[in-house]
């Protein structure tokens, strides 16, 4: 079964503990210093707070209880037509996940992701800026017109470029139905 995950970024994590502990009903599963996190089963989702210097919404994700529904997950959203960014194994806010990224057409984050365990260190991604930016550039590119030159459906040479890096990406690797999001290492 999926679990929503919702990842809030605020200034005072003290204060949003109490106030979310209050509004769930339930302290933190886990609390650090700079993160709280509460995995709930009504509402099923796992929620979460980062201390950070501007406050808001972080991005929001699908949680897998399996490998296999992870994989199930991360093909719709290749299919989504949407960018598409696997990050692989990462350990990042005090878990060890196995994930993978979207941007919505308004531009909005979105990981599925897999946890294989928790961790002591708060971990960082294995994105950087740029390439979450280049996703982001790209999703609102997208729902403005049906494909942007690299993303076309007519990708079918011999290798396909990448948006992002200038790469390009061997044509066994590049089965696409007219998303690049299948043939490029960043987006």
């Amino acid at each position: 079964m999926k679990r929503l995950h919702i990842s809030m970024n605020v200034t005072n994590l003290e204060q949003s503990v109490g106030f979310y502990s209050t509004l769930f009903g339930s302290s933190p599963t886990l609390l650090k210093s700079d993160y709280a996190q509460w995995m709930l089963d009504d509402p099923r989702v796992n929620f979460v707070l980062e201390q950070s210097n501007a406050a808001g919404f972080g991005h929001a994700g699908i949680q897998t209880e399996s490998e296999d529904e992870l994989q199930s997950v991360f093909d719709r959203l290749i299919e989504a037509e949407a960018p598409y960014l696997p990050e692989g194994t990462t350990n990042c806010c005090y878990h060890k996940s196995e994930k993978s990224w979207t941007m919505d057409p308004d531009g909005t984050p979105w990981e599925a992701f897999y946890t294989l365990h928790e961790t002591t260190d708060r971990g960082v991604s294995n994105l950087s800026a740029e390439q979450l930016a280049c996703c982001a550039a790209e999703a609102t590119e997208a729902a403005n017109t049906e494909a942007s030159d690299c993303c076309a459906a007519e990708a079918t040479s011999t290798t396909a470029t990448s948006c992002c890096e200038g790469s390009t990406t061997e044509s066994a690797e590049a089965e696409t139905s007219g998303c690049c999001a299948q043939v490029r290492s960043c987006c």
